[in-house]
């Protein structure tokens, strides 16, 4: 019996290949040099060190580097991990990341530049290296956490003083985005909060920096605060949901828990952007059904999921209207994360529109319609680029 899965994406594969990305959620690529350990360390969501005698490598992600990230550096495909970072060690830094980032055949990088260390890129820097385009998505909490560095250690003063902070960051922004599931969770009181509430909250939060010289907004008070305010400036809202590293409590990362803000917020329209779902990401398709604001894509998922990235694909085209899902590779640092979220998203999309058009459920015109639609073109539309 012919192989239509295989049959079907290389219907597509031509198509999807010369398609010009944008990538609507991404970080800064990391330009330094790093050792085998970092690097291990790298390509995981753990914050957590590997038992002895074990390998990052040995993961979906680990072997989805050998096979494609090892020919863009001239290696041949499956190269062992020690010959792998041997190469990467002998190219540098720089020249890796300039290949792997050229290589996504990217056009557009939305980027996430609240998460920093050093050897990031920054905007420029990535608009360099990768010879495209980059703008940038402003962290709602990291502009809360400077503004109070800022500031003059008053409570009363704080909503103001973020709201003109992040008024003067985004004026150049394309979107917004807010990690209050990182912070907090997904269940929060979906209501506005009151000034007095605010003020009583801020206060709060300034005497336990000045106990624990600790600067992270957690005050769910706070986290609603932002998320309002950031809403009144009309750009796309991004929030982080479902997978993610040890810092996130995973079972309040669902995404169905916005239900009620997502009632609270349609009536201004803006659009609201479900990042990476994974594994609530059919429960996102069913939001994004329901709510016309809602979109969301199934990025980070993509990467570690590796080869298996097409069935991760498939489940997010099942409810969610076609003009709701965005690519992301949600890559951070090691521009592999990068080079994969592209390659492995149009392998595992050519695969699974391929297979419906070769089964005759779908033409090979709607096929690579949506395909432009999910790659490119919904961002376009959405962020007004």
């Amino acid at each position: 019996m012919p192989d239509r899965f295989a049959a079907g994406s290389g219907l597509l594969e031509p198509g999807l290949g010369v398609l010009a990305l944008v990538d609507h959620h991404v970080h800064p690529a990391l330009a330094a040099e790093t050792g085998a350990a970092e690097f291990e360390q790298l390509i995981t969501e753990s914050d957590r060190p590997l038992p002895a005698g074990l390998t990052q490598f040995d993961s979906q992600l680990g072997v989805a580097i050998r096979r494609w990230c090892a020919p863009v550096l001239d290696l041949e495909p499956f190269a062992a991990p020690a010959d792998y970072l041997a190469r990467r060690s002998a190219l540098g830094a720089a020249e890796v990341t300039r290949r792997l980032l050229r290589a996504t055949g990217t056009a557009h990088f939305l980027l996430d530049t609240g998460y920093v260390r050093p050897g990031l890129l920054d905007l420029p820097g990535m608009r360099e290296a990768a010879g495209a385009r980059a703008d940038e998505i402003v962290r709602l909490e990291s502009v809360a956490e400077q503004a109070v560095r800022d500031g003059d250690g008053s409570a009363g003063g704080f909503a103001g003083r973020f709201a003109a902070a992040l008024a003067r960051q985004a004026a150049s922004a394309v979107g917004l985005k807010s990690i209050v599931g990182y912070r907090f969770g997904l269940d929060f009181d979906p209501e506005p909060p009151a000034a007095a509430e605010v003020t009583a909250a801020a206060g709060g939060w300034l005497r336990q920096i000045e106990a624990t010289g600790r600067v992270r907004v957690e005050d769910p008070v706070l986290l609603r605060h932002l998320l309002w305010t950031g809403l009144g400036l009309g750009l796309p809202l991004q929030l982080h949901t479902g997978f993610g590293d040890p810092d996130a409590d995973l079972r309040r990362c669902d995404p169905l828990l916005l239900r009620g803000f997502l009632r609270r917020t349609e009536p201004a329209g803006v659009p609201v952007m479900l990042l990476h779902c994974y594994p609530y990401h059919r429960g996102a398709g069913y939001l994004a059904q329901a709510f016309p604001h809602v979109y969301l894509d199934v990025g980070l998922a993509i990467n570690y999921a590796g080869a298996r990235a097409a069935a991760v694909v498939a489940e997010s085209l099942e409810l969610a209207p076609f003009g709701k899902l965005l690519f992301s590779s949600d890559a951070w640092g090691p521009p592999e994360l990068h080079y994969l979220g592209a390659r492995l998203w149009r392998r595992a999309t050519a695969r699974v529109l391929g297979e419906w058009v070769a089964d005759g459920d779908w033409s090979q015109a709607d096929a690579l319609r949506v395909a432009e639609m999910v790659g490119a073109g919904n961002a376009r539309r959405v962020y007004g680029l």
